[in-house]
């Protein structure tokens, strides 16, 4: 091996351990060194996820009226969710 390969490794080595350690020995959680706060609460996650889930179930029956099929409700989409789920569960077991 060469001097440089010595040299910076040892140092690379360093660092990591370094690092490692700071890590380790930290009084401070990550976030509170990055000051990090949810931008949003769960509730509203969860309201703009049932917004969401309406909005494609609106968009789906406007196509559907177009074509002159029979609108789906939101229990049929969750049936439909359900019945594909427990396919899928089927089909993993076997």
């Amino acid at each position: 091996m060469n001097a440089f390969t010595i040299v910076f490794g040892g140092l690379m080595l360093f660092f990591i351990v370094a690092v490692l350690l700071l890590g380790l020995f930290s009084q401070r959680s990550p976030r509170d060194y990055l000051d990090w706060q949810p931008t949003r609460s769960p509730e509203v996650e969860m309201e703009n996820e049932i917004d969401d889930v309406a909005q494609m179930i609106e968009a789906q029956n406007a196509m559907k009226r177009r074509r002159g099929v029979p609108e789906i409700s939101e229990e049929e989409m969750e049936r439909r969710t359900r019945a594909d789920a427990e396919e899928m569960r089927r089909w993993r077991e076997s």
